[in-house]
């Protein structure tokens, strides 16, 4: 019996792997530029605003100091207007403008070596991953408060040993330029959420911190 083999020309080899491969996901670009919004991986990659607020790093003495101190930041109300199902595999974005008018970035990047400065360090200012945290809020009094230390006071009034609100992680994936992924590391429980962001602009003056809420039920 004669065996007869076939050979399938090369050329048609890539056009077959190239219709195998996935489409590469979307990352429509946000509306407002500087924010921390919720991707809403869905078949649009929907891009949610979360709930902005600003609030100064305040101190708060209890007994005169005998009941110890608290430190942080606070949003009104108990409760995020912007509420997800699910703490599951949860993705943010960050966008500082550039990606959308990279002609004005360049010319900015051009002007500041003019003046003997370096872009780079601006870019780093920038970059998520050295200017905003996450964390669990604590909530109560109608307000969301994000405690970066709770001390002590003296016994028996005060609490026994320093406190803060949980802080979470997040992996930072680089879209395009100036347009980054926060990826949580893990999954988060039921509760309230903000985060926190060195504020770059004119607001920044008075020393405030941006806030971006949210909630997961």
């Amino acid at each position: 019996m004669k065996k007869y083999f076939f050979m399938v020309p090369s050329i048609l080899l890539p056009a077959t792997f190239l219709f195998a491969q996935p489409e590469k996901m979307k990352y429509p670009e946000p509306e407002f530029a500087n924010e921390v919004s919720w991707l809403k991986k869905d078949s649009a990659n929907t891009i949610v605003r979360l709930e902005k607020g600003t609030s100064k790093m305040d101190t708060k003495m209890k007994m005169g100091g005998f009941g110890g101190s608290e430190s942080g930041y606070e949003m009104e109300g108990e409760k995020s207007t912007v509420r997800l199902n699910s703490g599951i595999n949860l993705s943010f974005v960050f966008s500082d403008g550039s990606s959308a008018r990279s002609s004005s970035t360049a010319m900015r990047d051009s002007m500041m070596r003019a003046n003997g400065m370096d872009p780079s360090g601006l870019q780093s200012m920038m970059d998520p991953a050295n200017t905003i945290s996450l964390y669990k809020a604590e909530t109560g009094k109608n307000k969301r408060k994000i405690l970066m230390q709770k001390s002590p006071g003296a016994s028996p009034f005060g609490s026994k040993k320093m406190q803060s609100s949980d802080k979470y992680t997040f992996s930072v994936r680089k879209i395009r330029e100036g347009y980054w992924e926060l990826v949580i590391d893990k999954p988060l429980s039921t509760g309230e959420y903000v985060f926190t962001m060195m504020n770059m602009g004119m607001g920044n003056m008075d020393g405030s911190t941006l806030l971006f809420a949210f909630a997961v039920d």
